[in-house]
């Protein structure tokens, strides 16, 4: 069976905008024994027996893999390099973006495919298919007012868009790196020129613009 890598966009409640890519100033929510931070790039070996789910299609709800996050509000752009080891079928590392337990937004990258998996209570999983395994991938994600768009690239100059997906919008969200190992024994991944870009408000922008002395 093909082996898929999990791109996590989770959205999650409250962010900073002080810059993500400081990477020892982030945190973790179910850390992992072992990780590393050396010259600006997170490498963990995924705990196994871990992931994110809710609910439909296979009857579970997990919560328990590895996720290492900084709090953002409003509008913003975010992307990263993922290069992971893949293992097993259901391997999976990528961007999240959460905004607690019930609602999150994972992008997934793996060795035969590219998904997203958009949470709001329940969970579904959307999948584009590849003709061959990649050695690494781009993810990028936008949110603006009450939507994410998220994006892949091969390499970091054109993104292709895989998915709009609804987040709800005046609320902070965490935005970090996720990865999990449902049915493995572990792998190992890094994550690579991580960034985040603060948008101006676009509802502000607006106003501004209309009201214009």
């Amino acid at each position: 069976m093909r082996k898929l890598v999990l791109l996590s966009f989770v959205i999650v409640a409250s962010l900073q905008f002080c810059g993500a890519q400081s990477l020892d100033k982030m945190q973790w929510f179910n850390e992992p024994e072992q990780w590393e931070i050396k010259d600006k790039s997170l490498s963990m070996q995924v705990t196994p027996q871990s992931d994110y789910w809710r609910i439909s299609h296979y009857g579970f709800t997990v919560d328990d893999a590895p996720f290492y996050y900084a709090t953002y509000g409003g509008e913003f752009e975010v992307k990263v390099k993922i290069t992971g080891d893949y293992k097993q079928r259901f391997d999976q590392a990528g961007l999240m973006l959460r905004i607690n337990h019930e609602n999150y937004i994972k992008f997934v990258d793996g060795k035969y495919n590219l998904s997203a998996v958009v949470t709001h209570k329940t969970s579904d999983w959307s999948v584009i298919t590849l003709d061959k395994a990649i050695p690494y991938v781009w993810i990028k994600a936008v949110r603006r007012l009450d939507a994410v768009e998220i994006f892949y690239s091969f390499d970091d100059k054109e993104y292709t868009l895989m998915r709009n997906a609804w987040l709800q919008d005046n609320i902070p969200v965490q935005v970090g790196f996720m990865a999990a190992c449902p049915d493995g024994k572990g792998f190992n991944v890094t994550f690579e020129h991580f960034k985040v870009k603060h948008l101006p408000d676009q509802r502000r922008l607006e106003w501004l613009k209309k009201n214009a002395e």
